[in-house]
């Protein structure tokens, strides 16, 4: 190898370990909690399984008795229930607003036939009236496009 080929120096850094102040307690090594035994079982084609036996689950608490009617149906039931009421209250509102309408429809047409029969009375009473003048014609004869009185 030619000197201008050699490698250049390898700088080796070594870590310094890190103090925590005050100083941390020293580890005390604690035995594991009990474990189960290994066992080996040989499967019939020659393996062998190795490994811990596992704790049998234990026996879930017994359930507790269901009512005879199910919480569920007891809701359907009841919003029935609600639904039908609300429906005879909406039919109850939709024949009063109706029987509302029809009123005041009513009330429109007694004012229009009251207000009319006021405005055919003055119409109709005009010349009976002490005030102005009254023209009577009794006999009008009229001839030649001209008038004879």
């Amino acid at each position: 190898m030619a000197p201008s080929e050699r490698p250049a120096a390898v700088e080796v850094h070594h870590p310094i370990p890190i103090t925590t102040y005050p100083p941390a307690a020293p580890l005390v090594p604690v035995q594991p909690g009990p474990m189960s035994a290994v066992q080996s079982i040989v499967l019939p084609d020659g393996r062998v399984v190795t490994g811990y036996t596992l704790a049998p689950a234990p026996a879930p608490a017994p359930l507790a008795p269901r009512p005879a009617v199910s919480r569920t149906a007891v809701n359907i039931a009841l919003g029935g229930v609600g639904f039908g009421a609300v429906c005879g209250g909406l039919v109850l509102l939709t024949s009063f607003i109706a029987a509302l309408t029809a009123f005041i429809t009513q009330l429109i047409t007694l004012a229009a036939v009251i207000f009319g029969g006021w405005i055919a009375v003055q119409i109709f009473s005009a010349g009976r009236h002490s005030g102005g003048t009254t023209v009577n014609i009794r006999k009008a004869v009229i001839k030649r496009s001209h008038f004879h009185g």
